[in-house]
């Protein structure tokens, strides 16, 4: 294989012009531009190089040659010899010292293909700077300790979902799933190591099975030998599906056609993208052009440009390596604005807020008026979820009226119902007790991050802790620092939400325990970590040398304040109890006595066997007889004088005692007649090791979440109280704030905060982020549950004693649909073939991508009818039409707390405040069915001049002329949705 085909196989796999069979995500994107990609790889390329190169050809030496050419002519004319001639000979020797182009055109070749490919893997760019052979250069600034990865500029994309839920649907409405059998992990959790690397292949014990009429295709994920190729296990796979399936499925041989592959199967096309989903694109790089430019001129100075090569006897060759030079990077350069112009995109779509796709809400039926139970109870959907939840049936309407802790949700409503039921609420969003959104959490963070900026008080997490039991999806080689750009990137991104007091608590057990500190220290640079051992499996977990009991929980709060609350020992279910003593110092030596601290001699007052005040500091010359002096209003004053008549003091000061008034109680020995004061301290300091039964997460956490979700397949869910109490400290034992949670899982911090509310009638709001498909099968119905019910038993209530709620769930665009519903305009914008071949070689490597996907992510059509515009979803693999919630969308991106919601005929009107205060209307109406008369008529009959001059700024989508409708005292500002939308949606500055 020659250089420059070296070159193009090198190229055309970085622009996955090699994966023609994918049309999913950016490949679909790539394909459609496949005739452009290859032009600039087989014709602009090659010929920028030869262009290049072919400067040092000037004319002398084109001129030396037919000199030489007639010289040695003549002299064979003459019959001399031309190894004779000194004259020939010198001519000859100059043309010889100039440099054969072809030469340094495959140089340049193999320099472009060496540099590319030693970057480039499986579709992601990974960061490593070569300094020499097998030796790395690391950005070093000085630091004392430096914590540096793999994968430190990147953005961590991938999910486990695709690799641990993977279906689709057969044209006749059969299941069809991808599962992992047996996939082993590298063992003590190093990563893969030598000649071997992770590959699907078939699982032949059981390669397929039926269950429950659904099919089910069996594979592993475990390491092979490098040299056996993904492709042949494919095929293999393949094979032996086709020789083992059901005829009941046989229809996943239906033919799927690609022009390359006019054969391929539905079964061929999702085992290809299963199987690719799972190998490439973990990461987007956040500045791609920048990182090969620099590399660029590291390889050229390390690797191309010699000090040898610096010849000054011989500067035509030493023009020539210049030329060499200036013709790699001139080409190399264009190469990497490509690859950055593909990488940015993705970048901005990546960091694109997105759109939320469905919001519905969950109410008590304490909080919804009666005049809609028979609409509910009319409802045969919301039954049967009443039934499966909390095995209820209902007799009839009236019944309702004594469930008044059922769950409502109305997503098993129409919109008109929805829409009359949130207008019962004055104050929505300060009604709403929590936020359960279904994401992938980079992109929840990302749509929070307008409205809840500054907002969160705690924030826990309990994220995979990478040990063989959680593996996060992670390219091969990479399975540490994949962890750590996947927990960077969102904790790193969640810290604009926290408040200026706040408290992030990271739950984590020992394989990344040092990473994740390293990283926390890097992220919070003035705050404080604090990390606590909790013990979780008092039995212990085997390990090769150790049985581990105890996992972590890093506290991060800033530093120098005092923010993490006590624990509470008078609660029933702890180990550790009250502290009670005699609140006279009883120490031993001269430490307790009354002349070491005068200030601490005073008398307490007691009346009725109750505390009822404090005397002053008692003068020095005062002595007391007794402990107890009786007056006659009957008044007991008690003082520090022990058993033995000695004067002794109490802890506590007189100018402090007060604080810790509600601790003191009064004790009484009958047999003795003698009045004392006892204080008990219940609240202290949490201790850095938890060892309480309470947190053993088999007793607290599993058990727990079996009884309310039997068969959950959270295997090691957290102790109900380990979470109540990090919540509870990190609030700093408040009854208010808001608890952030976007490692989700089975929703134990959501229940922890209703436990807690509970408890003690409490206002602390909650928001769980959670991307699994479980979402709906544990996260949210174990939250409905333990609304209903504290109390639960193999998934039934064991009593109703309910707790008034309501929240909102929604689930958001993903990055893939992004992707996925991306369309491409003109892929010649009118009137580029007037412009010179220069500029339009300028629009391909830089501008392409941007201009032809404008039309579609700046789609102002899609406001014509808010309330109906669609975007393809995907449901196991398949791409549905789905509506988008634009209302719910835009409220994010300004950032509003809504407070009423109205909705007449097509037009919708939310009301509140943005983040910063600013009273705000948003007027939302279908163009294609109301009139701008219409909407000024709605407008003053719901707000005349008094209401409508509350407003600061007011907010409508399409052409409208409300300037002219206002009246009074009406200041207001009247803007565009629709360019606040797409600025807000896009935000620049990260671009």
């Amino acid at each position: 294989m020659s250089n420059y085909d070296n070159l193009q196989k090198v190229l055309k796999e970085i622009f996955e012009m090699d994966k023609a069979d994918l049309d999913f995500g950016i490949y679909r994107i790539m394909n459609q531009k496949r005739d452009q990609v290859n032009e600039f790889i087989d014709k602009k390329l090659p010929k920028e190089i030869k262009d290049t190169l072919a400067q040092i050809q000037s004319k002398d030496s084109i001129s030396l040659q037919a000199e030489l050419d007639k010289m040695g002519k003549n002299l064979d004319d003459a019959g001399v010899a031309r190894e004779s001639s000194e004259k020939y000979l010198t001519l000859q020797q100059q043309i010889t010292n100039a440099i054969d182009t072809n030469a340094l055109e495959q140089e340049v070749f193999s320099h472009l293909a060496n540099f590319f490919k030693r970057y480039y893997k499986d579709g992601d760019f990974i960061s490593l700077r070569r300094y020499k052979k097998d030796v790395y250069a690391i950005p070093y600034e000085g630091e004392e300790v430096k914590l540096h990865w793999a994968n430190a500029d990147q953005y961590y994309i991938k999910t486990s979902e695709y690799l641990k839920n993977y279906a689709f649907k057969l044209s006749d409405g059969k299941k069809v799933h991808f599962q992992l059998k047996e996939a082993s992990t590298e063992q003590n959790n190093n990563k893969t190591q030598g000649d071997v690397e992770r590959r699907f292949a078939i699982f032949e014990e059981l390669p397929v099975e039926v269950i429950e009429d659904e099919l089910y295709i069996n594979f592993t994920y475990e390491t092979h030998k490098k040299t056996v190729k993904q492709d042949e296990l494919s095929k293999t796979a393949f094979e032996v599906i086709e020789a083992n399936i059901p005829s009941a499925f046989t229809l996943a041989f239906d033919k799927a056609p690609t022009e390359k592959n006019k054969n391929r199967t539905v079964l061929e096309k999702h085992l290809n993208d299963f199987i690719s989903r799972n190998s490439f694109d973990y990461f987007i790089h956040k500045d791609l052009g920048g990182f090969l430019r620099r590399e660029l001129d590291f390889y050229i100075k390390n690797e191309v440009l010699f000090i040898d090569d610096i010849n000054t006897e011989n500067p035509v060759y030493f023009t020539a390596q210049l030329s060499k030079i200036k013709a790699l990077k001139t080409v190399a350069s264009k190469i990497i604005a490509f690859l950055a112009q593909i990488e940015d995109f993705q970048k901005k779509l990546w960091l694109k807020k997105k759109f939320v796709i469905s919001t519905n809400y969950c109410i008590t039926l304490d909080r919804i008026p009666e005049k809609y139970y028979e609409e509910i109870f009319a409802n045969k959907a919301q039954l049967a979820e009443w039934k499966t939840l909390y095995d209820v049936t209902l007799s009839g309407v009236e019944a309702l009226q004594q469930e008044k802790f059922l769950v409502l949700d109305t997503k098993f409503f129409c919109e008109e119902f929805k829409d009359k039921l949130l207008e019962e609420f004055d104050n929505l969003d300060e009604e709403t007790d929590g936020l359960l959104i279904n994401s992938e959490n980079f992109q929840a963070l990302k749509i929070m991050e307008e409205k809840f900026n500054k907002e969160i008080a705690v924030s826990y997490i309990d994220p995979p802790y990478n040990a063989q039991s959680s593996e996060i999806a992670y390219k091969n080689n990479f399975k540490h620092s994949s962890w750590i750009s996947l927990i960077e990137n969102r904790v790193n991104f969640s810290k604009s939400l926290l408040k200026d007091d706040f408290v992030k608590i990271i739950a984590i057990d020992e394989v990344e325990n040092f990473n994740l500190g390293k990283m926390l220290e890097n992220i919070f640079t003035d705050c404080e970590n604090s990390t606590l051992s909790i013990v979780h499996n008092p039995t212990g977990q085997q390990g090769s040398n150790f049985s581990f009991t105890h996992e972590f929980a890093h506290f991060i709060f800033p530093s120098g304040k005092n923010v993490i609350g006590l624990e509470d020992r008078e609660l029933d279910n702890r180990e550790a109890k009250p502290d009670v003593r005699p609140l006279r110092n009883v120490s031993s030596g001269k430490d307790h006595l009354r002349e070491s601290a005068a200030n601490c001699f005073y008398p307490i007052y007691v009346k009725d066997f109750e505390v009822v005040g404090f005397g002053e500091v008692s003068s020095n010359d005062f002595h007391p007889n007794s402990i107890n002096i009786k007056r006659d209003d009957g008044i007991i004053e008690i003082y520090p004088i022990d058993p033995s008549n000695v004067e002794s003091k109490w802890v506590f000061a007189r100018d402090t005692v007060e604080s810790i008034f509600n601790e003191l109680t009064v004790k009484y020995d009958s047999k003795k007649d003698i009045y004392d004061i006892i204080r008990t301290k219940s609240k202290f300091r949490y201790k850095t090791l938890w060892n309480d039964k309470r947190y053993s997460a088999n007793s607290w956490g599993s058990v727990i979440l079996n009884n309310i979700i039997p068969n959950s397949p959270f295997k090691y869910p957290k102790s109900i109280y380990t979470v109540i109490d990090c919540v509870d400290a990190g609030l700093g034992n408040r009854d208010y704030g808001i608890v952030l949670d976007y490692f989700a899982g089975s929703g134990t911090t959501g229940h922890a905060t209703i436990k807690l509310n509970r408890e003690d009638q409490g206002k602390r709001k909650y928001i769980l982020v959670e991307m699994g498909t479980y979402f709906n099968t544990v996260t949210k119905p174990r939250i409905q549950k333990v609304i209903y019910s504290d109390n639960w038993k193999n998934g039934k209530p064991q009593d109703t004693a309910g707790i008034s709620q309501m929240f909102k769930y929604q689930v958001l665009e993903s990055y893939e649909d992004a992707l996925n519903n991306l369309q491409l305009g003109k892929s010649i914008p009118d009137g580029l073939f007037q412009f010179s071949e220069t500029a339009q070689e300028d629009y391909l490597l830089h501008y392409m991508l941007d201009v032809e996907t404008q039309d579609h992510l700046f789609n102002i059509g899609m406001f014509r009818n808010p309330f109906n515009y669609q975007l393809k979803v995907t449901e196991n693999n398949e791409l549905v039409p789905t509506k988008v919630d634009l209302v719910e969308t835009f409220n994010y991106l300004i950032g509003m707390y809504v407070s009423r919601v109205q909705r007449i005929k097509d037009i919708k009107l939310i009301e509140g405040k943005t983040r910063e205060g600013i009273k705000t209307l948003i007027i939302w109406r279908n163009l294609e069915t109301t009139t701008h008369d219409e909407v000024a008529k709605v407008f003053r009959k719901l707000y005349d001049g008094v209401r409508s001059s509350e407003f600061d700024q007011i907010y409508i989508n399409g052409d409208h002329h409300f300037d002219n409708i206002r009246s009074g005292e009406d200041t207001f500002k009247v803007k565009l949705i629709e360019e606040t939308f797409f600025k807000k949606m896009f935000n620049i500055s990260e671009l």
